[in-house]
């Protein structure tokens, strides 16, 4: 899972998804390989990311694998790491996802931030998304902007790690300010690309409405059949072909 931007509910929707699987007996794991920005308040709160996903996923483990390197300073997990003179360590990056996998039917991995934010010095999360290979779910603000940034997203998903499928597009509803471009976002996105929008979250939504089936829909999209299709907005255009993810 990917966001479009930082703030836009990324955390809020993975862990609206974990709590939907956990709910109809799926063993889910769920993951963050980094985390920046997290203050000693949020943990004792347990209103931290890590704490929030493993709530929503009925505990499973223990929080500390849910995310096993979090940073205090607001920046680039290199970065914040830094700041604390630590480093993030690729190879737990890796390791911390192993973990979940041997103990769950389907793993959540929510990345820090958007595709092209860098995680380590050398890497982008677009490349541990490239080499997890698992369906991408892009989360936006519903809110204007918000196609660019979708489109931009899926963009560079199609240049970083192509051989990902997108299975679709989550429009989140962050605050409760009006927005005259909510009510236009979905279907523009569907007019522009042949990325599904799965599903639009109103502030502060308890549930898809309607449902997701977010099990199938992980199947379908590890099987070839997500897009990554971005179409021309010119109208006089060739179409391109979708790729073969």
């Amino acid at each position: 899972m990917c966001g479009t931007d930082t703030g836009v509910g990324k955390t809020y929707v993975a862990a609206l998804i974990a709590r939907t699987l956990h709910k109809q007996g799926v063993r889910v794991g769920v993951y963050k390989p980094a985390a920046s920005g997290v203050t000693r308040a949020e943990v004792i709160r347990r209103r931290d990311d890590a704490t929030r996903l493993w709530l929503a996923a009925g505990c499973p483990g223990t929080v500390a694998r849910v995310c096993p390197q979090q940073f205090r300073a607001p920046l680039a997990p290199y970065l914040a790491a830094a700041a604390e003179g630590r480093q993030v360590d690729p190879a737990l990056l890796r390791a911390g996802l192993r973990w979940w996998q041997q103990r769950s039917s389907l793993v959540l991995v929510e990345g820090a931030g958007g595709l092209l934010s860098p995680i380590t010095q050398q890497e982008l999360v677009a490349d541990l998304a490239r080499e997890f290979g698992y369906p991408l779910v892009v989360v936006a603000a519903n809110r204007v902007g918000a196609i660019h940034q979708v489109l931009a997203t899926l963009c560079a998903a199609r240049e970083h790690c192509p051989e990902v499928p997108v299975a679709g597009v989550v429009l989140n509803q962050p605050d409760a300010t009006p927005d005259a471009a909510r009510a236009h976002n979905p279907a523009e996105l569907a007019r522009l690309t042949a990325v599904p929008v799965l599903a639009v979250l109103k502030h502060r939504a308890r549930c898809f409405e309607p449902p997701v089936d977010w099990l199938a829909l992980a199947r379908k999209a590890s099987c070839g059949e997500g897009r990554r299709l971005v179409r021309s907005a010119r109208k006089d255009a060739p179409q391109a072909a979708p790729e073969a993810p």
